[in-house]
């Protein structure tokens, strides 16, 4: 089982919605996900209980996430989604320590990517790899991507931040999306949107599959010593 921590400090990063897209992406009978909200504004659990036919398995929790993944991974689930608050507390640690891969949503601006530094500081501190996502960013124009991103990806750049290649476009009319009755399965009907997801799903999948690789060769390592 593998799981996501979407994690900043900057409020209004796109958090909730980055890991609604993902799950409602991701989830299928044949590849169960679950999600984790763990930030009291709630917004995860509000957008899931808008869809009940379509609803994916959640909890809401405080702490002790550990306990809630042993418990999924028990049940068969393979992706958890976790959101967290806008902060730097205990539970935001540990769901980023817990975490396969933490997610950075980050905006392209000035003050964005500086406040990324304290969720990095936390994913280095406690070994979680982690990678920053460009989300809500200004449209490109004939495959060109608009100058505060490259200048946003040049600044992570100097700092080493391993950041997505692609972007997250701002679109008005996502947020009437997420509230649809059928917002779940009508994130393929904007080909623009889903394009975008599915090509970060693919980054984050590649991703996983070599942290897994990595780790699996330090344990053999230790094994052999």
């Amino acid at each position: 089982m593998n799981a996501l921590a979407f994690a900043s400090r900057k409020g209004g990063a796109g958090k909730s919605t980055l890991a609604a897209q993902l799950a409602a992406h991701v989830h299928r009978p044949t590849r169960p996900c679950m999600i984790i909200d763990d930030d009291p504004q709630g917004s995860l659990t509000l957008w899931n209980e808008l869809h009940p036919e379509l609803a994916l398995p959640s909890k809401t929790v405080k702490r002790n996430i550990a306990h809630t993944l042993k418990k999924a991974k028990r049940d068969g689930v393979e992706w958890v989604f976790i959101d967290t608050p806008s902060n730097n507390s205990v539970s935001v640690v540990e769901a980023i320590e817990t975490a396969t891969l933490t997610i950075i949503p980050c905006r392209p601006g000035l003050f964005d990517v500086d406040a990324v530094r304290e969720t990095i500081a936390i994913a280095q501190q406690v070994r979680t790899p982690y990678a920053v996502v460009f989300n809500a960013a200004p449209p490109k124009r004939q495959e060109i991507e608009a100058a505060s991103v490259t200048l946003a990806r040049r600044w992570l750049a100097q700092m080493e931040v391993p950041v997505w290649g692609g972007q997250i476009t701002h679109r008005a009319s996502l947020s009437l999306l997420l509230t649809e009755a059928e917002g779940m399965t009508r994130y393929d009907s904007d080909l623009s949107l889903a394009a975008e997801i599915s090509s970060l799903w693919s980054a984050i999948e590649k991703s996983v599959r070599v942290i897994r690789g990595a780790r699996e060769k330090a344990a053999m390592h230790r094994v052999a010593a």
